[in-house]
């Protein structure tokens, strides 16, 4: 691969998306306010809801498991007749039906029978095909972002022009959600970069500038690593350890609804990587805002891997990514407007 030219095509060539591209897809726009079911229209803030976690490809598990929600395919896209979906992001790389997954989203999407946030992986593409302006990309093509990148490169290498316009459509979508029962987020939401995005995205989304200008240094491009990537701490005692991709790490994720004074190392990572001694947390290591308190609205998110049951992590603190690419399972939480989740709402194939 040669790595001075875009794998794919470039977005924002001759400022081609720059005009109308807040815009979004037919239908988008509208489910911003109201999403239509079966001929009703219904506020997204009482609408019975399903919120599903990371896909990365597996179109075959996500088929799967709309069908045991009750979903079935009507006009071309999957709808309920009285619920719809919200995906939390990361629709490509790793799996083998990229391409699959992402027409079934953005279907359901266009129908008015879904919303779609953006996760990590669509901002990384986003990034990995814009050129800077200086003869480079906003995201470099080094070996470990190739890499990360590789699967999606090879399903869409005889159709690039395709792959330009799903990422034309990935530019449209919001980094998070929420209404005056529920949040929904990529990886975390802390309120003091969930301020900075509210002040500088166009209706929660990305503009080109917006994502040049974040590609850099500053609160923006902070504010969007924290929410679609999560808080890390760095180790204490040179301490290091290899994530699920054998990468050597110094940081590590934590658990951003845990008070972080009085906690130890190990009770704040997330997941706590093996052999985590249990050193007190020094919380001005932290950055952001305070941690996500006990008593605010569920907030649901996906992006950590998990590798166990699935489980609520507290009675408002639901993760929906449980490692699908890596042969777990492809979770969901129907939500019913309720304060306290319930664990028995959790649903996976």
């Amino acid at each position: 691969m040669n790595r001075d030219e875009p794998a794919c095509r470039p977005i924002g060539v001759n400022g081609g998306r720059q005009a109308g591209m807040n815009d979004g897809p037919k239908g988008l726009g509208a489910l911003t306010n109201k999403p239509h079911l079966g001929g009703m229209s219904v506020p997204l803030s009482t609408a019975p809801i399903d919120l599903i976690g990371d896909i990365h490809g597996h179109a075959d598990e996500l088929e799967a498991l709309l069908k045991k929600l009750g979903y079935a395919v009507k006009n071309g896209s999957y709808a309920h007749p009285e619920r719809t979906v919200l995906f939390v992001g990361d629709y490509i790389d790793r799996g083998p039906k990229i391409r699959e997954t992402l027409d079934l989203v953005r279907r359901m999407v266009e129908a008015g029978q879904a919303l779609a946030l953006m996760g990590n992986h669509e901002y990384n593409a986003l990034c990995y095909h814009t050129p800077d302006g200086e003869g480079d990309y906003l995201r470099k093509h080094s070996d470990g972002n190739v890499k990360q990148h590789v699967r999606t490169l090879e399903q869409f290498a005889l159709s690039t022009a395709h792959f330009g316009d799903y990422l034309d459509w990935i530019m449209t979508l919001p980094l998070y959600h929420e209404t005056e029962r529920f949040r929904a987020v990529h990886a975390c939401w802390d309120a003091q970069q969930m301020a900075t995005l509210r002040s500088r995205l166009v209706n929660g989304r990305l503009t080109e500038a917006l994502l040049h200008e974040a590609a850099g240094h500053g609160a923006l491009h902070d504010a969007i690593e924290v929410t679609l990537k999560g808080k890390e701490i760095e180790l204490p005692n040179g301490i290091t350890f290899r994530d699920h991709e054998k990468n050597e790490r110094t940081n590590m994720r934590i658990k951003w609804w845990v008070d972080p004074v009085g906690a130890t190392y190990h009770q704040i990572g997330f997941p706590t990587p093996e052999h985590i001694e249990d050193h007190p947390v020094d919380p001005s290591r932290l950055d952001g805002g305070p941690h996500y308190f006990p008593d605010e609205k569920p907030v649901f998110f996906g992006h950590y891997w998990l590798n166990r049951e699935p489980m609520l992590q507290r009675e408002n603190i639901c993760c929906l990514d449980y490692s699908v690419a890596k042969e777990g399972r492809l979770v969901a939480y129907r939500y019913d407007g309720e304060r306290v989740l319930d664990q028995k709402k959790l649903v996976y194939v």
